[in-house]
């Protein structure tokens, strides 16, 4: 059975940043400071990348203010484009509340493909100003 390990990729904390710096009216909300990125390999997960937050009761006795992991999962998501792994990471990013209080939007409303494709339009067009 293969053993999963996890390993950090520069590269993705740079483009996770592009993304935050490029959409920051959207974004503005996310200290990208307390998001970090972790690259999942062996995962025989079918899901491409899936975000986390520290438990309210673990960042009171650390004494942590609110953070976010992205796990990204090798096998499924390096084969992406790059304009899908940007959309992966607007995904996960609609996933952290204008709060930014610890915890995640779920699915539906604030989370939807239909921003997915809307933000990542929004990228291109501030990318080839």
């Amino acid at each position: 059975m293969a053993r999963t390990e996890h390993y950090y990729d520069q590269s993705l904390e740079i483009l996770l940043r592009d993304v935050v710096n490029t959409l920051k009216d959207y974004f503005s909300h996310i200290d990208v400071d307390s998001v970090r990125i972790v690259v999942c390999r062996g995962c025989r997960s079918k899901a491409i990348a899936r975000i986390y937050m520290l438990p309210s009761v673990w960042r009171f006795v650390l004494g942590l203010k609110p953070m976010y992991v992205i796990e990204v999962i090798e096998r499924n998501f390096y084969p992406l484009s790059l304009e899908e792994k940007i959309k992966v990471f607007i995904h996960e990013l609609l996933h952290i509340p204008k709060s930014f209080s610890g915890g995640l939007r779920p699915h539906g409303k604030y989370v939807n493909s239909y921003l997915v494709d809307k933000l990542y339009r929004e990228y291109i067009k501030r990318k080839r100003l």
